[in-house]
């Protein structure tokens, strides 16, 4: 009589076998899983993330495509301590142990200085002027006195010896003189003709001749549209009369061209006679 196979005659032994055999599937299955697992993740392989902090963003990508990572730029900032389009700061930090195939987050520096309006300051004390320029980011590069009526007192705003107006859009930085009374002096003036100036230039000319702008008067209120197109067509002191350096004059203006030609008229009959 033959003999039984426990493995291939019973039934006990044909679900065993089975058994086993998934078991060994599974365990392979499992085993290669792990392995295709740890080489695609290349587990205990680590980078060291490169400095990437005042790198241009091209240059950034590049070095960080070197080493098997990414860069995303999540945000932008100003900062007047970065070279403009630069990478300012960095997630993870450099020198931290990161995976082949990391993403680096970035905040990269603004590419153009921010514009400011220039507010009027004429008038103004100097320390308030100072302030003002510091919180907008703009630079007082230097300081002229020029005699005046009063002291310490905002006279006009340069740049390169240009006078600005407010309302000037103008870009961080930028390097400012202002022009400051010192008080009158002792020295005596002719005041010089301004009629048919623009405020702006009857305030340079009268700078030029150590001379203030006083009181300004227009016929019909003017509009922020208009404002600049006014003319000077009256002046208190008139031109030519003596008065002490740093000394101010009032001046009337006008969009009407009449009230100009009718002063100059005036004016220069006074001088005739």
């Amino acid at each position: 009589m033959a003999k039984n196979n426990f493995w291939k005659d019973t039934k006990l032994g044909f679900i065993l076998t089975n058994l086993l055999v998934a078991i060994a599937v599974v365990a392979v299955a499992i085993i290669v899983l792990l392995v295709c697992l740890r080489n695609y993740t290349e587990h205990n392989i680590e980078i060291d993330v490169p400095n990437i902090t005042e790198l241009y963003l091209e240059e950034a990508k590049i070095t960080l495509e070197a080493h098997g990572l990414y860069l995303e730029v999540i945000d932008s900032t100003y900062s007047k301590k970065a070279p403009l389009g630069t990478i300012v700061e960095q997630n993870p930090e450099a020198g931290s142990k990161v995976k082949h195939g990391r993403t680096i987050y970035a905040i990269q520096n603004a590419r153009f200085r921010r514009p400011v309006i220039l507010p009027e300051l004429r008038d103004v004390s100097l320390r308030q002027a100072q302030t003002t320029l510091s919180t907008l980011g703009l630079q007082v590069d230097s300081i002229e006195y020029e005699p005046s009526t009063y002291r310490d007192i905002v006279l006009d705003i340069r740049i390169d010896g240009i006078a600005v107006l407010a309302g000037t859009r103008l870009t961080e930085d930028t390097p400012l003189t202002l022009v400051v009374g010192q008080g009158k002096g002792t020295e005596e003036i002719t005041i010089p003709s301004i009629v048919g100036k623009s405020l702006s230039e009857a305030r340079s000319w009268l700078l030029s001749h150590r001379l203030t702008l006083g009181v300004v008067e227009y016929d019909v209120p003017p509009t922020e549209e208009n404002v600049q197109s006014y003319i000077v067509y009256s002046q208190s002191p008139a031109s030519g009369t003596v008065i002490v350096e740093g000394s101010s004059v009032n001046v009337k203006l006008s969009l009407d061209i009449e009230k100009i030609v009718t002063a100059d008229n005036e004016q220069d009959e006074e001088e005739f006679f």
